[in-house]
């Protein structure tokens, strides 16, 4: 059975006229009380019962204190004033104006509120010194010290409850803050991990599509002529598209494995212990690949070497799909800061002769800043792998024909990449 907990709270409004009623009927009874006890100079029916209406101004006027606190406090003050300065019998009926003293500090804006305080209380203090200059028994004089004294404790009171509440919302805004930071970092990294694994898709379906379409070209060509030649060709495909599909499943895995340890049939993201075999199907696909290789000091980081990969496949992939058989220079060169890479293609050369000539392939090559008019976007996500690492990447026509790409990666990467 569901309990549901009724709130007996009242409305503000309400609590504010409660409390009203209670300091005005404190201080009319307590005031009439007290000059039946001890007796007045002046009783409070004096001068059209002014005695009585000032108490009940003063303790009415609380009802409206948090709309508005100024003009209420202006009240209270005024009316002790005028109280106290025609004589009229000491007694409680200080009440009214500590609540606005106190609401004044706590619901006002901080340093104006302050001040007007201030000004007020000593205001007050001066005229309740000077209506008490001639009182007797001079004891009396005390009561004074205590309500000047009362007065700016509930200023003090007022100001400590306004710093708490700004403490607290200051609190409750950064918490805020620090929570929409914290959703922001997470569609930060979301976004981040889906254009990795677009990277990814992006440079192994064109690496194996490039490698496809070429091997598929000398299958057409010679097909009747050199069967055996044919069936070598096709073997590529079915292993360039194989390996392709593998990447695939292991890239694309992440997204339906929460638990990540489901890793059957999968394989490790590609790195540069995998070069030869890179190398490999590029001399399939008629590149003669020259591999100028130095061994690393120390295992290169793994962030490094996906990139570097990647960059060599993609550049590869380049000189398949826009210029065709040629000669290619791979060098690698990881220092002890950086690792150089560059890949540097001799340009298109005459189709050789035979039954193994090359298919027809486009006279358009990628540009610098990313490919010319349908060449993709290759080399501007070579740019931007290096990017995130902390390296750089220039690519670009050489004198005499042919087209570099050079990379320099930081073996200590100032980005991120997962």
């Amino acid at each position: 059975m569901e309990h549901r907990v009724v709130s007996l709270r009242l409305p503000v409004p309400a609590q504010d006229v409660l409390l009203a009623l209670f300091i005005t009927v404190m201080q009319v009874q307590g005031t009439v009380a007290r000059v039946a006890a001890e007796g007045a100079s002046r009783p409070l029916t004096d001068l059209g019962y002014l005695g009585y209406v000032l108490l009940v101004a003063s303790g009415v006027v609380v009802a409206v204190r948090r709309r508005w606190p100024v003009p209420v406090f202006v009240t209270a003050a005024l009316a002790s004033l005028v109280y106290y300065g025609f004589d009229f019998p000491d007694g409680p009926g200080w009440l009214g104006l500590f609540v606005a003293l106190y609401t004044l500090a706590a619901y006002g804006d901080g340093r104006r509120s302050l001040v007007t305080a201030g000004v007020g209380t000593t205001v007050l203090a001066v005229g309740w010194l000077v209506a008490a200059a001639d009182i007797e028994p001079r004891a009396a004089i005390g009561w004074v010290f205590f309500r000047i004294g009362a007065s700016v404790m509930s200023a003090a009171l007022g100001e400590s409850v306004r710093s708490r509440r700004v403490i607290a919302a200051e609190a409750q805004e950064r918490a805020e803050s620090a929570e929409r930071t914290r959703e922001e970092v997470a569609r930060a990294r979301v976004d981040a991990e889906r254009l990795r694994i677009a990277r990814e898709v992006h440079d192994t379906v064109a690496h194996a599509i490039a490698i496809i379409n070429v091997q598929s070209g000398v299958t057409a060509h010679v097909l009747d002529k050199r069967p055996e030649v044919a069936r070598e060709a096709l073997r590529a495909i079915e292993q360039t598209s194989s390996r392709a599909l593998r990447e695939m499943r292991a890239i694309l895995g992440v997204l339906r494995d929460d638990d990540g340890d489901d890793n059957d049939g999968r394989v490790p993201y590609p790195g540069l212990g995998q070069i030869d075999e890179l190398t490999a199907k590029a001399r399939e696909a008629g590149l003669e690949i020259k591999l100028e290789e130095t061994s690393p000091a120390a295992p290169l980081p793994s962030a490094v070497g996906s990139a570097a990969y990647r960059i060599l496949q993609e550049s590869i992939t380049n000189v398949i799909r826009h210029v065709g058989p040629t000669r290619v220079t791979v060098a690698l060169n990881p220092g002890i800061e950086v690792l150089e890479i560059r890949v540097t293609d001799e340009g298109r050369r005459a189709a050789p002769g035979g039954d193994r000539a090359a298919p027809p392939l486009p006279a358009r090559r990628p540009t610098s800043t990313g490919g010319s008019a349908g060449a993709g976007r290759g080399i501007l996500g070579m740019r931007e792998r290096c990017r995130l690492l902390g390296g750089e990447l220039d690519a670009k026509p050489v004198p005499g024909g042919g087209f570099e790409v050079r990379a320099r990666i930081p073996l200590a990467p100032t980005g991120s990449r997962r």
